[in-house]
């Protein structure tokens, strides 16, 4: 199986080294495949197997003469095999070879990727329930909103990754299609049965139809689901961004003992893992735009999708794999500082409980907009003013009318706003 191809690094399943490998052991597999169909002996094959190598200077040297890759491919090997290579490739095109071997290594790299990905799942959940009940202010339109805790954020952060989970799972099937169909798909010179058997060995389903090619509508759909991955990234990335702010400072990201932030200001700790991940996000978008431009080929078959797809689907890969091993390093890494969230949640004097007050009001018998008009008029005073909301309620008689000034105060109560946050992150499955 080619599982033991599987390497432990991913820029190493980009290597001439491990690409030839597949290639080796799609040729000899289909083979076995003629032999099992009693179209050529098992000795032969065997001795394919025995012999069968292939050095990869020695194939550049060739392709710099062919100029044809597979054709030095087949050359070298044929250099160690003897007469009998005359059986490898029968009835196949380049694009056989190709083909399923892309789809061996982006399920190589999807894998690991998922590793890498389901390694930041735990850890977000892990932080979760660490800062459940670490309160700090949410914001909608960057202006300060009603309470959360941080364990919330995480929680969010945490779902997104499940969905991005999904979605790489369902790329990883889609693309993990071989062909052994020959020159224009039609299996003229061999059966179906050898990209049956020689699939099945590689762990691949037979592509339903082929053309020479294997559809790029599969290949776009795996990159496109590389930079919704790398998109995630990013919005956790920024976040922590506008929350290290110095005016912020809810959360910092690591900062390493003799690090520097700045060549000139030397008290500068600048979150420049996430402003590295903010960028790499941008390139995994115009990889995914530009693997849409592959999937129209002149009559669904001609390789001017191959020279894009040799830069676009390994840096792809290995930039998305970089980017989660530094959101795991920041996620890990990550200074919290409750004190400094509980700071910025008080900054705007109570207005954070408006809309309960709000409701309350129309609870005890105001009209919506009888109430909406009070506590506007209040709030308004305190973004003018500086004073504080819950003190101007209750010198409102307009207020006290509807609320006691000991219904107030039990309004303006952080405790009584979070009492669902164990539901949701038990929701989540988190706890």
């Amino acid at each position: 199986m080619i599982e033991r191809y599987t390497l432990p690094e991913i820029g190493s399943i980009w290597e001439e080294e491990n690409k030839f490998k597949i290639w080796l052991e799609i040729e000899v597999l289909a083979c076995e495949a003629r032999a099992e169909m009693g179209a050529i002996p098992w000795e032969v094959v065997r001795e394919i197997r025995q012999k069968a190598a292939f050095e990869v200077p020695r194939i550049q040297e060739i392709e710099n003469r062919v100029h044809h890759d597979v054709i030095a491919f087949l050359t070298n090997v044929a250099e160690h095999v003897g007469p009998v290579s005359r059986y490898i490739h029968y009835g196949m095109t380049s694009s056989d070879i190709l083909d399923t071997t892309l789809a061996v290594q982006m399920r190589q790299a999807g894998r690991l990727i998922l590793n890498k990905l389901t390694e930041l799942k735990n850890l977000l959940a892990r932080c979760s329930r660490e800062f459940k009940d670490t309160v700090m202010v949410g914001r909608t339109h960057g202006i300060h909103a009603e309470p959360i805790t941080f364990g919330l954020k995480l929680a969010l952060w945490y779902s997104d990754t499940l969905r991005n989970i999904e979605r790489l799972e369902r790329a990883i099937d889609t693309i993990s299609v071989g062909q052994i169909s020959g020159a224009v798909g039609t299996y003229d010179y061999l059966s179906p049965e050898v990209e049956a058997y020689v699939c099945k060995k590689l762990g691949l389903q037979p592509a339903a139809i082929s053309t020479q090619v294997i559809q790029r509508d599969r290949h776009a759909e795996y990159l496109s689901t590389l930079a919704l991955v790398g998109a995630g990234l990013e919005k956790i990335a920024v976040e922590i961004r506008h929350l290290q702010k110095t005016e912020v400072l809810e959360v910092e990201e690591p900062f390493g003992r003799g690090q520097k932030g700045s060549s000139a200001m030397p008290h500068k700790k600048n979150p420049i893992i996430c402003e590295r991940i903010t960028g790499l996000a941008r390139l995994l978008r115009g990889f995914a735009g530009t693997a849409m431009e592959n999937i129209v080929l002149w009559h669904e078959r001609d390789i001017s999708h191959s020279s894009v797809e040799r830069v676009i689907i390994p840096d792809a890969t290995i930039t998305l794999y970089y980017m989660l091993v530094k959101s795991i390093q920041v996620i890990k890494g990550l200074v919290v500082h409750p004190k400094n969230m509980l700071r910025n949640l008080e900054i705007t004097r109570g207005l954070i409980f408006s809309q309960a007050v709000l409701l309350k009001l129309i609870e005890k018998g105001a009209s919506r907009e009888e109430a909406y008009r009070m506590v506007q008029k209040n709030a308004m005073r305190v973004w003018e003013e500086n004073t504080n909301f819950e003190d101007l309620l209750v010198s409102d008689p307009e207020v006290t009318k509807y609320l006691k000034e000991e219904e107030i105060h039990l309004i303006c109560n952080l405790e009584n706003r979070l009492k669902n946050v164990n539901y949701i992150l038990n929701k989540l499955g988190i706890i």
